[in-house]
C-alpha cells in the first residue's frame, strides 16, 4: 500500500515538472519572439557602411573644429531634411589636470617662439594665437569662469541606397565645410560607430576633442526656431524643421500684426485664413475691405457685410461717442473724439495744399483750427453733450449740425462751412452726415469701401476706424481689426497718426490690429508707418519686389540669406516674425478653407468644381 502511494506521488511530481518545463519553454519562446520583433531582419557590416535590414547606414565623426565656434553652428545639421542620428559625448575633466597640462603647453609654445626669434625666422601668427588662447583659457580656469571637457560628436546617416547615402554624406560634409568643421567616415569601425549613436550611451569610437564651457554651449542641439504653442491658430509649416507654426498673437506684449507682400504673393489669402481660424477660438473679426475680397468668406460664416457707397443706405456718424463704462475713459470720451474729429476734418477739407513757393501747407491755418475746435464744442453743446459723462447718452449731432454752426460763426467759420458743404448737401452728402444705422453685433463684420470714389475712400476708412474704435472701447472682447491696403491711410498724416494711436492703445482694449499693404516703400517711408511696425509684435513678410527688399532688410535686420529668399519666395511662403523668433513659413489651408479664402481665378474655378456642401449663413 505504501509503495502504491509513493508511485502516485512520483507520477504527480513528474507531471508537475513536465508542466513547469512546458511553461518555461513557452516563456523563453515569447522572449525570443519579442526580440525578433524589435531587432532588424539582418545586420551587415562593411568597412565604410552597414546595412540594417533594407536600409543603408554610415557613421561619421567630427575631428576638427575652427578656432572659434558660434552659437547655432550645429543648427543646419539638426534641421537638415534627412534621416540621421546625432550623438554627443561630453566628459568633464578636472581643472587641476588641465592647468598642469596648459602650463607645459604654454612653456613649449613660448620655447618654440624663442627659438624662431633667435634663428631670425618670420613670426608665426598661428603660434602666437595658440599661446594667447592657452593663456586666456588658463586664466579663466583659475578664476572658475570656465570648465574643461572632452567632446565627441558622431553622426549616423541612413538612406535607401548607396548612391543616396553618398549624396547625404556630401550634403553633411558641405554643411560642415562651410564652417571649417572637418569630419570623416569611421572606416573599418562602422559597428562601433553604430553602437555609439544608438540610445545606449556606448562611446566605442572614443574620438574626442578638448573643449571649454563656451565652446560646448555653442553645440546645444535644440537651436531650431520653434513657434509651436499649446494654444493659438495654425499659421503654416515651419520650413526649418517641418514643425507646425501654432501661435496665439494675444500671448505677446501686444496682438498687432503687419503683413507686407507684393500683389499676388498671398497676403489676403493668409489674412483671411488667420481670421477664419481665429473665429474658431471665439475671436471677433472686424475688416475694412477696399477691394471686395472678403464677401465670400463673410457670407460663408454668417457675418455682416456692410457696403459703403453714396448710393447705399448705410450711414455712419463720425460724431458718435463711445458708450464706455470705465470712469476714466468716460470722462475723456468727448475730448478724445474731438481730437479724432480734428484729424478727420483736416482730411475732409482738402488734405495738404501746395503754396506758391512749392512748400506743403497744412489743410487748416491756425485760425481755422481754432474756429473749428470751438465749432465742434458748440455743436456738441447744442445737442446737450458736454464733458459730463451723464450727457453722453444724448443723440449726437451730425456734420450737418456742424455746418450750421460754422455758417453762423464769425471769423473763418463761413469759409470752412463752404468747404464742408459737399459733405452735407453736395456730392458726398448722406453717407456721413446722418445718424448711424450700423450695429456691430456679429462675430465677423466687413466694411466694404470699394464702390466709394477715390477721394472719399481715405475719409471712409478713417470714419470706419473711428466707429470701430468707439465700439471696441465700449465693449471689450477679444477682437481682430484687419485694415487691408493700409497704405491708403498712410498717405495722409492725420489718418496715419490715427491708425498709429490705435496700434499703440489696442492692447488695453483686447484688440489686435492687422495692417496689410503691398506698397512697402510708402508705408515704411512714413514715420508713423515705421512706428506701427515697431508697435507690432508679429510681422509676416511674403514675396517682395526687389526695391522693397532693401527697405525691409534695413528695418528688420535680415541676413543675406533672408534677403535673397524674400525676393524669390514662391506664393504662400514667407518670413514669420513673432517676438524675438522668426521662421521660414509655408502657409497651408485645407480644401474647404482654400475654397473660402482663395481670390485667384484658378482658386475660384477649383472651388466651384468641388462638390462640397455649402455653409449656411447664421445670424
Amino acid at each position: 500500500m505504501a509503495k502504491k502511494q509513493k508511485d502516485v506521488i512520483d507520477i504527480a511530481a513528474e507531471q508537475r515538472a513536465k508542466e513547469q518545463a512546458e511553461v518555461e519553454q513557452a516563456f523563453q519562446t515569447g522572449i525570443t519572439t519579442m526580440r525578433d520583433l524589435i531587432a532588424p531582419s539582418s545586420l551587415e557590416i562593411n568597412s565604410d557602411h552597414f546595412r540594417l535590414g533594407t536600409k543603408f547606414g554610415r557613421t561619421m565623426y567630427v575631428y576638427g573644429y575652427p578656432r572659434t565656434l558660434y552659437t547655432g553652428w550645429l543648427s543646419p545639421l539638426i534641421n537638415i531634411d534627412e534621416v540621421l542620428d546625432i550623438s554627443m559625448y561630453i566628459y568633464p575633466v578636472e581643472s587641476a589636470v588641465i592647468l598642469k597640462n596648459l602650463r607645459k603647453k604654454v612653456t613649449q609654445l613660448e620655447a618654440s617662439m624663442s627659438i624662431n626669434s633667435e634663428k631670425g625666422r618670420v613670426r608665426d601668427p598661428e603660434l602666437e594665437a595658440a599661446i594667447s588662447d592657452a593663456e586666456n583659457l588658463r586664466d579663466q580656469l583659475q578664476l572658475g569662469q570656465e570648465k574643461f571637457f572632452r567632446f565627441g560628436l558622431y553622426i549616423t546617416i541612413y538612406a535607401d541606397s548607396l548612391e543616396e547615402l553618398n549624396f547625404v554624406q556630401h550634403k553633411i560634409e558641405t554643411i560642415f565645410g562651410q564652417q571649417m568643421v572637418f569630419s570623416k567616415v569611421a572606416s573599418s569601425q562602422q559597428e562601433q560607430g553604430l553602437n555609439a549613436t544608438l540610445p545606449q550611451a556606448a562611446d566605442q569610437l572614443q574620438i574626442r576633442r578638448n573643449m571649454n564651457t563656451g565652446a560646448i554651449s555653442t553645440s546645444f542641439p535644440f537651436t531650431s526656431a520653434d513657434l509651436t504653442q499649446d494654444k493659438g491658430v495654425l499659421y503654416g509649416i515651419n520650413m526649418h524643421n517641418n514643425g507646425l507654426v501654432i501661435f496665439d498673437r494675444f500671448s505677446l506684449e501686444n496682438a498687432n500684426m503687419v503683413v507686407f507682400a507684393k500683389s499676388g504673393a498671398g497676403k489676403s489669402f493668409t489674412v483671411k485664413l488667420e481670421a477664419l481660424r481665429s473665429m474658431m477660438t471665439g475671436t471677433e473679426v472686424l475688416i475694412i475691405d477696399p477691394e471686395n475680397e472678403y464677401q465670400k468668406l463673410c457670407d460663408a460664416v454668417g457675418g455682416s457685410y456692410i457696403r459703403l457707397s453714396l448710393s447705399s443706405d448705410t450711414r455712419i456718424n463720425p460724431f458718435d461717442l463711445p458708450k464706455v463704462i470705465d470712469s476714466d475713459d468716460a470722462e475723456n470720451a468727448l475730448k478724445s473724439n474731438l481730437v479724432t474729429l480734428h484729424g478727420l476734418f483736416r482730411l475732409m477739407l482738402g488734405g495738404a495744399q501746395i503754396a506758391a513757393n512749392g512748400q506743403a501747407m497744412p489743410a487748416l491755418t491756425p485760425a481755422e483750427e481754432a474756429d473749428l475746435d470751438q465749432a465742434l464744442i458748440d455743436t456738441y453743446a447744442r445737442a446737450g453733450i458736454t464733458s459730463d459723462p451723464l450727457t453722453h447718452n444724448s443723440i449726437p449731432p451730425t456734420i450737418s449740425n456742424l455746418y450750421d454752426t460754422l455758417l453762423h460763426m464769425e471769423g473763418t467759420g463761413p469759409q470752412l462751412a463752404q468747404r464742408l458743404r459737399k459733405y452735407t448737401t453736395g456730392t458726398f452728402a448722406g453717407i456721413f452726415s446722418q445718424q448711424s444705422n450700423v450695429e456691430i453685433n456679429n462675430q465677423m463684420v466687413v466694411f466694404n469701401i470699394r464702390d466709394l470714389e477715390d477721394e472719399l475712400r481715405p475719409v471712409a476708412m478713417y470714419i470706419v476706424l473711428s466707429h470701430i474704435w468707439n465700439i471696441t472701447r465700449a465693449r471689450q472682447k477679444r477682437r481682430m481689426l484687419i485694415v487691408d491696403e493700409a497704405w491708403q491711410l498712410m498717405k495722409y498724416d492725420d489718418s496715419a497718426n490715427f491708425i498709429f494711436s490705435i496700434a499703440k492703445r489696442a492692447r488695453k482694449y483686447y484688440l489686435g490690429l492687422t495692417t496689410v499693404t503691398q506698397d512697402v516703400e510708402d508705408f515704411m517711408g512714413s514715420k508713423m508707418g515705421r512706428s506701427i511696425v515697431a508697435n507690432s509684435s508679429i510681422t509676416l513678410l511674403l514675396k517682395q519686389s526687389a526695391s522693397a527688399v532693401d527697405v525691409l532688410a534695413d528695418v528688420f535686420k535680415l541676413t543675406d540669406g533672408e534677403r535673397k529668399l524674400l525676393s524669390n519666395f514662391p506664393v504662400g511662403q514667407g518670413l514669420f516674425f513673432a517676438g524675438q523668433n522668426h521662421v521660414h513659413v509655408q502657409i497651408i489651408a485645407s480644401q474647404t478653407e482654400e475654397s473660402l479664402v482663395s481670390t485667384t481665378p484658378a482658386g475660384q474655378v477649383a472651388s466651384q468644381q468641388q462638390n462640397q456642401p455649402q455653409l449656411t449663413p447664421q445670424a
